[in-house]
């Protein structure tokens, strides 16, 4: 299972490196930590052009199912979303993201294409707030609670970065959903770019955050 989920991550992301779009995989898939049902989450960390992205998607023979605009809270980067399948999901920032929304990646765990052909295994956090740290006969478990500086200083992320995804994952435990602030389909016949303006036009909360990008 892990190899074949590595697999589809090192096709996306050469992909993707043919037109010069440089991706991380991140989550389980970067760690090793992977279960039925992991998925294959691929980001690129830049502003990109939405026209591009789908043409080196397209020029791989890979069919994109759904497309989304999303927004995880009013403060965070709006985020074009790519869904290949229920599994595997291609995403990248359509405005300039904040220092943590940045290191949210890195927290959990991410790795380039050289990374990956070389069978690197990350450490990071999971949805449990359990630090994995990749071991040769599979991971170390502990939990982030009480550690936050020495996670941090492990992850090359701020403590802030470390308490903002503790707030978040354990409201969303208490809560028992994992919702976001806008989901919005983006119709065939229109790029992100456009549904992000008309999104700006109809939504004050969007253009304040594009204000701040």
């Amino acid at each position: 299972m892990f190899e074949g989920l590595r697999e589809r991550a090192v096709f996306l992301l050469s992909a993707l490196e043919k037109f010069h779009l440089y991706a991380v995989v991140h989550g389980s898939v970067a760690r090793g930590d992977v279960k039925v049902g992991s998925d294959v989450d691929v980001f690129i960390a830049e502003v990109s052009n939405s026209f591009l992205v789908e043409s080196a998607l397209e020029q791989a023979g890979v069919r994109v199912n759904n497309r989304f605009v999303v927004q995880a809270t009013p403060t965070y980067a709006m985020k074009a979303h790519l869904e290949i399948d229920d599994t595997v999901t291609v995403s990248f920032p359509l405005m300039d993201m904040r220092k943590v929304e940045r290191e949210f990646y890195l927290f959990g765990g991410e790795i380039n294409l050289a990374e990956l052909v070389e069978g690197v295994r990350i450490v990071g956090v999971d949805k449990r707030l359990m630090l994995i740290e990749p071991s040769l006969g599979g991971h170390v478990e502990s939990s982030v609670i009480g550690q936050e500086a020495c996670v941090a200083k492990m992850l090359g992320v701020s403590v802030e970065t470390v308490l903002d995804r503790i707030r978040a994952l354990t409201r969303r435990g208490l809560l028992g959903r994992t919702g976001v602030f806008i989901k919005k389909e983006v119709s065939p016949d229109e790029t992100f770019e456009l549904a992000l303006k008309r999104l700006s036009d109809s939504n004050a909360a969007v253009r304040r955050r594009i204000k701040k990008s």
